[in-house]
């Protein structure tokens, strides 16, 4: 029996308000932080031909029992997670390290 494809979609807004609305690829947890891989997702075909499919990394933080997804303001931190999601994700997905 084939397995049906259901993905964990979410909808983040900016400081702005502008909504922006990812798939959720990949978790990782470590001893202290939890991160998520997130792809764009676009309804207008135009949008998703222009799309880079550059994957987006946030950090989820918690604060009375709410849950932030947030900017990795870190640079090693950021490449530490960019790396430990490419090892994990290149099996699924064709990326391209720049």
């Amino acid at each position: 029996m084939e397995q049906e494809y259901n993905p964990d979609i979410i909808t983040l807004a900016n400081d702005d308000g502008q909504e922006f609305t990812f798939e959720v690829l990949d978790s990782l947890e470590t001893d202290t932080d939890r991160y998520l891989a997130l792809l764009p997702v676009h309804q207008d075909p135009e949008k998703i031909l222009e799309e880079s499919g550059e994957l987006v990394i946030v950090k989820v933080t918690e604060e009375d029992g709410e849950e932030y997804f947030e900017e990795i303001e870190d640079d090693d931190e950021y490449e530490t997670v960019a790396d430990a999601f490419i090892d994990r994700l290149q099996d699924y997905f064709e990326i391209d390290e720049k």
